[in-house]
C-alpha cells in the first residue's frame, strides 16, 4: 500500500501544462500585426486544427473553470453566431484555408445549448471556408447530457462529427447539489445511447475528483456506475479550485473539499479500477481501451498534448475561433478577447479579435519539448532530445536534474544517461515533475493565487 500521506508534501500550486509557456506569460507585447504575420507565414504544407468556443450556459456549475456566458436569451446567442461567422470571413483573408483540416473541436460553455438548425448553420459555414477536411479528421464536441436531443445529435453525425465527450463529473447526488449540477444517471445514459445510435466512433466521459463531499467510497460508486456506460475513453480530472479567478467557485465551501491524501487515494483507486476493467492510462488524466488510436501514437512517440487534452493529431497549426479561444503555431500562442464587447468591436472593425499571446524564444521551445514529452508519455528520451536540439541535456538542465533528486529518492522517477522515467506513483505527480523544467516558475513561486494545487 502506498503511503499517500508522504506525498501530500508535493501538494502545491502548479500548471496543468496545456501550453508552455503557460497562459500567465501571455501579454500584449505580442501585437496584432505580428500575429497576422505569423498566420500569413505559416507553412502551407502543415495541416490545420480548428477550435470553436461556444460559450453559453443556462446555469453555472460551480466547479467550472471555463470561460462561459450565462444566458437563456436566444437573441444573444444568435448574435454571437453571426459574429463567429464574420470572424471566419476575416480569418480567411489571413490563413490559407485550402490546407488540410485534421481536427475540429466544439468547446464551451455548452455547445449543444444551440439548436440543431443553429449548429448546422455554423458547421456549414465553417466547411465553406475550410473545405478540405481529411477523411479521418477527428471532429469532436463537448456535450452536457442535460442539453442534447435527437435532432442535434443527427446534425452532428450528418456533418462529420465522430467523437463526443459527455460531462458527468460525479453521480453522487450530494456532490451534484453542492456543485449546482444535478444530473441523474438515466439522463447521461440516454444521451450516450443517442450518440451510439448516430454512429459516433468515440463516446467518452469526463469525471472530476476533488469536489465537495467526495470521498474514496463515494467516488468508487461513481466509477462503478460510469463503467456500465462503456465509454471509449475516460478523462478523470483533478478539480482546480481557483476562486480568485472564478467567482462561481466561491460558492463552494472549502471545508467540504477532500484533503490531498484522499485525492491521491481516489486517483490511485481510479487507475487500478479502470485498468482492471480493460482501460489503459494515457498521460496524467486520460484512460482508453487498448485498441484506441492513442496507444498507437504512444508506441510511435507521437502522442501530443494541447488545449483539448491528449491527441494523436500533432504537427498541426491550431486556430482558435470565438470568444477567449486560444491558437497555437510552431513558435507562438494567441488568445482572443475574453470580453464580449471587445470581441465584437474588433470584428466590427474588420479585425481578428486577437488580444494577447506569446512568441516562444529558443529556450521556450527547448523546455516546451521536455515538458510536453513528460506530460504526454511520463518519460523523456534524453538521447533523442540531444540529437534534436544538439544540446547536452544534463548540462543544460543541471538545476532541473538537481531539483528532481527528491523525486528520485522517493522512487517517483529514475534518471540515467538515456531516460527520465516516472514510476506508477510518479505519474500521479507528473505536474510536479515537469515544474523544474519551467523557467517561469520562480517568478510565480511566492504567489498562492496563480495555479491550482497539483494534489
Amino acid at each position: 500500500m502506498l503511503d499517500f500521506a508522504k506525498f501530500t508534501k508535493y501538494s502545491k500550486p502548479g500548471p496543468r501544462y496545456t501550453s508552455y509557456p503557460t497562459a500567465l506569460e501571455f501579454s500584449d507585447s505580442f501585437g496584432y500585426d505580428e500575429y497576422i504575420q505569423k498566420l500569413k507565414s505559416q507553412d502551407s504544407s502543415r495541416p490545420l486544427s480548428l477550435y470553436f468556443h461556444l460559450p453559453f450556459c443556462k446555469n453555472a456549475c460551480y466547479f467550472c473553470g471555463c470561460n462561459v456566458v450565462f444566458t437563456s436569451k436566444e437573441d444573444k446567442m444568435l448574435r454571437y453566431m453571426d459574429y463567429l461567422k464574420r470572424e471566419l470571413k476575416i480569418l480567411s483573408s489571413h490563413v490559407d484555408c485550402s490546407r488540410s483540416v485534421i481536427q475540429m473541436h466544439f468547446g464551451g460553455g455548452t455547445p449543444t445549448f444551440f439548436s440543431a438548425s443553429e449548429l448546422e448553420g455554423v458547421i456549414k459555414e465553417i466547411r465553406s471556408f475550410f473545405p478540405n477536411f481529411v477523411k479521418d479528421a477527428e471532429v469532436s464536441c463537448e456535450i452536457d447530457p442535460r442539453h442534447i436531443d435527437e435532432d442535434q445529435m443527427r446534425v452532428l453525425s450528418e456533418n462529420g462529427f465522430n467523437r463526443v465527450s459527455f460531462g458527468i463529473q460525479d453521480f453522487n447526488e450530494k456532490v451534484q447539489m453542492a456543485v449546482h449540477r444535478v444530473q441523474p444517471y438515466d439522463v447521461t445514459k440516454k444521451a450516450m445511447d443517442l450518440a451510439r445510435k448516430y454512429n459516433m466512433v468515440s463516446v467518452n466521459v469526463d469525471l472530476i475528483y476533488g469536489l465537495p463531499f467526495q470521498s474514496l467510497e463515494t467516488f468508487k460508486e461513481t466509477l462503478a456506475l460510469s463503467i456500465t456506460l462503456n465509454p471509449d475513453r475516460f478523462a478523470v480530472f483533478n478539480y482546480a479550485h481557483v476562486p480568485w479567478m472564478k467567482k462561481t467557485m466561491r460558492k463552494i465551501d472549502e471545508t467540504t473539499l477532500p484533503l490531498p491524501d484522499e485525492k491521491l487515494q481516489i486517483m490511485q483507486y481510479t487507475i487500478d479500477f479502470l485498468t482492471s476493467n480493460g482501460y489503459k492510462m494515457i498521460g496524467m488524466d486520460h484512460f482508453a481501451k487498448p485498441e484506441d488510436e492513442l496507444f498507437k501514437a504512444i508506441k510511435k512517440g507521437e502522442l501530443h498534448r494541447n488545449f483539448q487534452g491528449y491527441t494523436t493529431k500533432g504537427g498541426a497549426d491550431l486556430i482558435g475561433v470565438g470568444l477567449t479561444s486560444i491558437g497555437e503555431g510552431v513558435d507562438y500562442y494567441a488568445q482572443n478577447f475574453k470580453d464580449m464587447r471587445e470581441y465584437e468591436e474588433a470584428i466590427d472593425a474588420l479585425k481578428l479579435p486577437f488580444e494577447r499571446g506569446v512568441v516562444l524564444n529558443e529556450d521556450d521551445q527547448i523546455r516546451q519539448y521536455v515538458i510536453m514529452e513528460l506530460m504526454s508519455n511520463f518519460k523523456l528520451d534524453i538521447k533523442r532530445f540531444e540529437k534534436l536540439f544538439n544540446i547536452d541535456f544534463k548540462e543544460y538542465f543541471a538545476d532541473a536534474v538537481e531539483a528532481l533528486k527528491p523525486f528520485e529518492e522517493d522512487e517517483l522517477l529514475t534518471i540515467d544517461d538515456d531516460f527520465i522515467k516516472c514510476s506508477e506513483t510518479g505519474t500521479l505527480l507528473i505536474r510536479n515533475i515537469a515544474m523544474p523544467f519551467d523557467a517561469y516558475m520562480k517568478k510565480h513561486a511566492a504567489s498562492s493565487k496563480t495555479f491550482s494545487k497539483t494534489v
